[in-house]
């Protein structure tokens, strides 16, 4: 995830978000792309509204512009409720909410998202569920997480990586096959893959 972010630069190969090589336009990569990392990045001391706007700022908004995007973000992440409070106030539920919102305001074409739903309770995970799912439309998202009810509650394409090397990608459907269980559930196609042998057993 980082190296697609350009927060570390790849040891060997090379990576492109819609056209823009990381390596050889890495500024142009950053552009195209709204990152939610595992840590929210927020600034404790400003309210959700001047965080937003600070972050807007940095993408080169201003102006209409800027406060377009802010209103789409604020109604599109359901921030109405606590515009005007402050980061360090926030639950942990709003706090991955503010968190999305920052990664959305320059209207990225990719949206990466490190464990968007880890630490949350049942109800904070199904809300923020349905704010991804009502942004595929118009966005490639990559998302990274360790827990399968998310790979199936949201991917449509599912990436396999153990300790750095890709192990198997595609649809659950073609994973099951590729396992020689046609019909299985994510959680037999990640033990069959990587179960150490005679665990399964």
């Amino acid at each position: 995830m980082r190296i697609l972010t350009t927060y570390l630069y790849p040891s060997a190969g090379t990576a492109s978000i819609h056209g823009a090589d990381i390596i050889k336009d890495p500024i142009k990569a950053r552009q195209l792309i709204g990152y939610l990392p595992e840590s929210v990045p927020l600034y404790g001391y400003m309210n959700v509204e001047e965080y937003l706007r600070f972050v807007g700022a940095a993408r080169g908004l201003s102006g209409a512009r800027l406060k377009e995007r802010l209103k789409w973000v604020m109604e599109s992440c359901q921030l109405r409720k606590v515009w005007k409070q402050p980061a360090s106030e926030l639950s942990k539920g709003y706090g991955q909410r503010v968190g999305l919102a920052q990664a959305l305001i320059h209207d990225p074409k990719v949206l990466i998202l490190d464990e968007p739903t880890s630490g949350l309770d049942p109800i904070q995970i199904l809300s923020i569920r349905s704010l991804i799912k009502s942004l595929v439309q118009d966005k490639t998202i990559v998302f990274s997480t360790h827990i399968l009810q998310e790979v199936e509650a949201l991917a449509d394409r599912i990436v396999i990586i153990n300790e750095g090397k890709l192990v198997a990608s595609g649809t659950r459907e073609e994973l099951s096959r590729k396992v020689g269980k046609p019909g299985a559930s994510l959680e037999d196609v990640f033990i069959t893959l990587l179960a150490p042998q005679g665990v399964v057993e």
